[in-house]
């Protein structure tokens, strides 16, 4: 179950990595999108999240409080990616909206761990 942990964090990480990326390679353009690595990424995080979850209840107690606010960040950033995954452009607004969003899911999940104390 340990090693099974360790996959689905692993892929957790890729994930929030790709949508980062996907956010970062446009900082310098003008118009702003949702491109798919913005869309697969945060998929495959908030995919594998939902799977890390409930390995962590099957090993133990997990930080309920820590996986609320994580779920209710990504979910907002899944639907503003999948709602405006087929428009050509998104306002600046949005795009910084997003970046935040995932930069502040980034910092719970490192800086709200009993893990690294």
């Amino acid at each position: 179950m340990e090693t099974l942990r360790l996959v689905l964090l692993f892929v957790h990480i890729l994930g929030y990595a790709a949508l980062l990326g996907g956010l970062l390679v446009q900082v310098r353009e003008g118009t702003k999108s949702v491109n798919p690595l913005m869309r697969d990424g945060i998929g495959t995080a908030f995919l594998a999240g939902l799977l890390l979850v409930g390995v962590l209840e099957s090993l133990g107690s997990p930080d309920h409080a820590k996986i609320g606010v994580k779920f209710a960040i990504g979910l907002v950033i899944l639907v503003l990616v999948m709602v405006n995954v087929r428009k050509p452009s998104i306002p600046q607004g949005l795009y910084f909206a997003l970046l935040g969003l995932t930069l502040v899911n980034i910092a719970v999940a490192v800086f709200w761990s009993p893990v690294h104390a």
